[in-house]
């Protein structure tokens, strides 16, 4: 009996550390363009191009099998991520862009083994990679930058951060900040 108890406790212990070491893979993206002939619409929908740049999202990320897709309330952040979500089958959740690192802080505990996808704005998204432990691969995102696609892997407190484009070019040409060295 004893030795049952023990081997038990010795599974029980072994899947908690495997548990552990899952890592979380994130994409974090900035909303496709959005219409602008009406500046005083403030939740406007996407444009043409914004459009074209989600169908781009879409073919992007259609061989991962998200888990979840979190948007802000906007409509521009929630319909860049619509025909994903809708082909995988998932809901979109909504999060407050002002509170990031609680965000973070949420999956990192709670979503080890997981594929999410974070759709933001040009003003939150560098700030959610640091939230997540990543450090910022370029300096800003500027008002002109939608084909930017960042993939963290996050592990334990590590978060490995890589770049990418998607979709047509339409980005302020900057060199990426150098990491730091380890």
């Amino acid at each position: 009996m004893r030795t049952l108890v023990l081997a038990f406790l010795a599974l029980l212990l072994g899947q908690q550390n495997l548990s552990a070491q899952k890592t979380v893979k994130v994409w974090i993206v900035r909303h496709a363009e959005k219409l602008t002939d009406n500046p005083k619409d403030n939740d406007p929908d996407l444009s043409p191009e914004g459009k074209v740049r989600a169908d781009d999202l879409f073919k992007y990320l259609k061989g991962q099998k998200l888990d979840s897709i979190f948007t802000t309330g906007y409509k521009r952040s929630k319909l860049t991520a619509f025909q994903l979500a809708d082909r995988q089958g998932i809901s979109l959740k909504t999060y407050s862009p002002n509170y990031q690192k609680e965000l973070a802080k949420q999956l990192m505990a709670n979503a080890k083994g997981k594929k999410i996808l974070i759709v933001g704005h040009s003003n939150t998204v560098l700030e959610l990679i640091e939230a997540f432990g990543g450090t910022r691969p370029i300096k800003e995102l500027t008002d002109d930058d939608y084909d930017y696609i960042f993939s963290l892997t996050v592990k334990g407190d590590k978060a490995d951060v890589s770049v990418d484009h998607y979709g047509a070019a339409h980005h302020t040409q900057q060199e990426p900040v150098a990491k730091p060295k380890s």
